[in-house]
């Protein structure tokens, strides 16, 4: 997992000072449609890091586009941003979709991103984009998304098993909420901030070990022996202990595992997009 660390590290450090390499060859670019955040990441044909733009978003919930008009307007957003940053076009781009979603769903999201401005190039599902980053072929890719906990087994690279259980980023808040007695939107900030990440812990452990058990569920006759957490709920500080202790299966996770799936939708994706 350390090149996929390297690489998530280099497109964190080019969001934050939104400054592109002197030279990039061929664009591949990815749109991440999540619960909490739409993320749209471009690399060069070597899978480089060019650029990306991300923001905060309640547009889709669990696959299922709730503001089409708004998730569209997000990603035009994002594009225009990233356009005036390196100076051209983003012509062609890929999308992806967590475990579970049906067809008609699938079809809104490739919508939004055609109707963003993008030619699509495909749509992908998320263990896969995961799994491509991390360099990993056996195990379980674990997605603790805002809304749900996504579960997808691999073996030799290919996806055998997937789940998809309500339990994710949104639940972690409204625990928070109650213990604080604030609203959503404070409990929100309280869960984010890096000063509190320890008090948040503590009272996280519940709902983490939920987690856990949904987990366990569905992977203990599935011969894993390395879970790999991703998705924005993840970055919690210590989820990865609660899972493993409560598991009994090894957990690691990347750096960031927010940006993991959409570096791999990009690194899926067509090249020629820009």
């Amino acid at each position: 997992m350390t090149r996929g660390n390297e690489l998530i590290r280099d497109f964190e450090d080019i969001i934050k000072t939104q400054r592109p390499p002197d030279e990039f060859k061929s664009l591949k670019i990815g749109v991440d449609l999540g619960t909490a955040n739409v993320v749209v990441s471009v690399l060069d044909s070597d899978n480089k890091p060019v650029m990306g733009a991300i923001q905060p978003a309640q547009v889709v919930r669990d696959g299922l586009v709730v503001d089409y008009v708004g998730a569209i307007r997000i990603v035009k957003r994002l594009k225009a941003r990233i356009e005036e940053v390196i100076s051209l076009p983003l012509k062609k781009a890929a999308t992806a979709i967590p475990p579970g979603v049906n067809p008609g769903d699938v079809k809104a999201i490739g919508n939004v991103v055609e109707a963003a401005g993008f030619e699509l190039t495909g749509i992908v599902d998320e263990p896969t984009a995961a799994a491509k980053v991390l360099g990993i072929k056996n195990g379980a890719v674990v997605d603790v998304g805002g809304g749900t906990t996504g579960i997808s087994v691999l073996k030799n690279g290919e996806v055998v098993y997937v789940a998809d259980e309500p339990t994710g980023g949104t639940h972690f808040t409204l625990v928070l909420a109650g213990n604080y007695r604030v609203s959503f939107e404070e409990a929100e900030r309280i869960k984010l901030s890096k000063e509190r990440s320890k008090e948040v812990f503590q009272v996280l452990i519940p709902v983490m070990e939920k987690v856990g058990s949904i987990i366990r569920n569905h992977i203990q006759d599935k011969e894993v022996d390395t879970i790999y957490l991703v998705g924005g709920t993840s970055c919690i500080n210590g989820i990865e202990r609660v899972i493993e202790t409560h598991t009994g299966i090894k957990a690691v996770k990347p750096v960031n595992p927010l940006l993991v799936t959409p570096l791999g939708i990009a690194m899926l994706s067509e090249e020629g997009g820009g």
